[in-house]
């Protein structure tokens, strides 16, 4: 018995020292493009301590600018030894390529998936009193009050270009409906402004609006992932009422372009792992953050449609940065 201890002993601590030697015996860089302290640096930290013994150290560098694209370029111009990747999302991979008039990578071409991570949804809401004035309950109600009442409604957001408002634009679209869009400086000013009445309507981010909806200030309408959020079982999403609408904020792994593939499936087999591990979705689940694992070329197909989707919604919002 205590020789077979040794052994399992010695195979654990073999573990780390092999996947080590895998990735050339030097610690991977994991390139977060945005400020420490948010949800995608902190998922990432997660995920950075949980494949340590299948990959050795892996270190988060954060390098936030330019709405993200200073950390993804990083990444696109690193080697491709699988020793720096980094995170892809929303913003990087499929807003910014239509929102920036100049940008230094090709988000089609200068990547190769490693697996998505996360999945958080973006929930319409309502000032509670204000939409119980207007008789507002459902996506039916807002969308007939606003065909019956042309012109009177209004939405905030983050900004132009932000999340919130490419969701109101592609529900505008998708609804057939008209309402003003109000740019604030930031998510928070965009809800202090729904909390006041200043605006009638606002897609938020889950994490940011959850709060409110749970203290009953916010009326949370529906949400706008394809299906129920684990998060907000009770509320609908938008696509039943619209088919086919989805717009939600997601974040994955990625590796430079020409990385070799069994570079990528090592690299996809230790976070996969982590992802499906049941402590790491505890800890996603207190960011509202839901993890999801996929294989390398799920990942890459998902980021090519999410790409040929923005281009659409950030063409007709209008929207641009010089």
């Amino acid at each position: 018995m205590q020789r077979r201890q040794l052994i399992l002993s010695a195979a654990a601590l073999a573990a780390p020292a092999a996947g080590f030697a895998q990735m050339g015996g030097r610690p991977i860089r994991l390139v977060v493009p945005y400020a420490a302290g948010g949800p995608l640096d902190v998922t990432a930290r997660i995920l950075a301590e949980r494949v340590k013994d299948s990959l050795g150290p892996v270190i988060v560098d954060n390098k936030p600018g330019a709405g993200g694209n200073i950390g993804a370029d990083i990444v696109a111009k690193a080697a491709p030894d699988g020793l720096t990747i980094g995170l892809s999302a929303t913003a990087t991979h499929a807003v910014n390529p239509w929102l920036y008039k100049r940008m230094p990578f090709d988000a089609a071409k200068d990547f190769a998936g490693i697996t998505q991570m996360v999945r958080v949804p973006n929930v319409l809401v309502m000032n509670t009193e204000n939409a119980q004035r207007l008789g507002i309950r459902t996506v039916a109600d807002l969308i007939a009050y606003a065909k019956r009442n042309p012109g009177k409604l209004n939405y905030g957001s983050g900004g132009n270009g932000s999340a919130g408002h490419l969701a109101g634009e592609m529900f505008k679209q998708q609804a057939g409906i008209f309402a003003v869009h109000i740019p604030y400086n930031g998510g928070s000013p965009a809800q202090l402004a729904l909390l006041s009445g200043q605006v009638d309507f606002n897609f938020d981010n889950l994490a940011t609006a959850a709060p409110n909806i749970r203290s009953g200030k916010l009326k949370a309408i529906a949400v706008t992932t394809a299906a129920r959020s684990p998060q907000l079982p009770e509320v609908p999403p938008v696509s039943e009422t619209l088919k086919g609408f989805a717009i939600d904020t997601w974040w994955g792994l990625v590796a430079p372009a020409h990385t070799p593939r069994d570079t990528i499936q090592r690299l996809n087999h230790a976070f996969v792992e982590a992802l499906r591990d049941p402590e790491t979705r505890t800890r996603f689940a207190a960011l509202l953050a839901e993890p999801v694992a996929t294989t390398p070329e799920a990942f890459d197909s998902f980021m090519h449609a999410e790409l040929a989707k923005y281009q659409q919604v950030v063409k007709a919002s209008g929207a641009s940065v010089d």
